[in-house]
């Protein structure tokens, strides 16, 4: 039986609802029979290149390969990057799926149940929110969640803002770019600590320094935008292997944007 992009794209949507949503086929033919498929957090050009080395003809994102989460805007008009970028997957044929909206809006959010499988806290969760999940620990001090952390996603640092000493028990996970303090802040007023992936440094990072200095044992860790995300595109890839077993389906880890010096 033959398997189309467009088949790929029909499953990948058929459980969530979206109104205004970025998820687009942003290149290549729908109707065009599946020879394989990458799957990556950021369809960047190691990405790329990857993708068609494997054999691949269609690369599904969570995130767009222009450098903006809409569509690419006049700052790429021209543009030396932007253009040798679009011939290698023009030339190559590479069909490339934005996979963000319906994926946040699975019946669970796959990235957070896939960032959740990773750190094995399955059943730790006692609550699921559209933006959250509000996970119970065994007591831990605020650096020991830091240093689990940092084994179980395989990452070189962590970011911690607060009490380190703080004991945590009650723990609030956001992914992606749902740190700022609009999301961030609430969930520390009733947890002892937050793990997001990133946001503005100066809204919730700065509560969190501000509870610790009152002594009301508050942290606040951010994973990285990337590294708080990939886990969910892994378990994306895994779920693709089961839907389509015919298909040859390689997860590409990422390489990490920022080298720490």
């Amino acid at each position: 039986m033959t398997i189309t992009i467009q088949d790929v794209m029909d499953k990948l949507t058929e459980h969530a609802s979206v109104d205004h949503s970025v998820d687009k086929l942003l290149c290549g033919d729908a109707s065009n029979s599946i020879k394989g498929i990458a799957v990556a957090f950021m369809a960047s050009q190691h990405a790329v290149e990857s993708a068609i080395a494997l054999g691949a003809n269609l690369l599904i994102a969570h995130e767009s390969p222009y450098y903006s989460h809409a569509a690419p805007t006049a700052v790429l008009e021209g543009d030396a990057v932007y253009g040798a970028k679009l011939h290698i997957i023009e030339e190559n044929g590479l069909a490339i799926f934005r996979y963000h909206d319906y994926w946040h809006r699975y019946s669970s959010d796959g990235i957070m149940m896939g960032l959740l499988e990773a750190l094995d806290w399955q059943s730790h969760v006692i609550e699921y929110r559209p933006a959250a999940a509000i996970v119970e620990l065994p007591a831990m001090t605020a650096g020991d969640v830091a240093l689990y952390l940092k084994n179980k996603l395989g990452i070189s640092y962590i970011r911690l803002a607060g009490d380190e000493a703080a004991v945590c028990r009650r723990a609030g996970v956001l992914v992606g770019y749902r740190g700022g303090g609009a999301s961030a802040i609430p969930l520390l007023q009733e947890a002892d600590i937050v793990i997001a992936g990133e946001g503005p440094e100066w809204e919730a990072p700065e509560y969190a320094r501000d509870a610790a200095l009152q002594g009301r044992g508050k942290a606040l860790i951010m994973l990285g935008h990337a590294e708080s995300e990939e886990p969910g595109m892994k378990f994306l890839a895994k779920r693709l292997a089961e839907q389509f077993p015919a298909v040859p389906i390689h997860f590409m880890a990422g390489k990490p944007v920022f080298r720490i010096y």
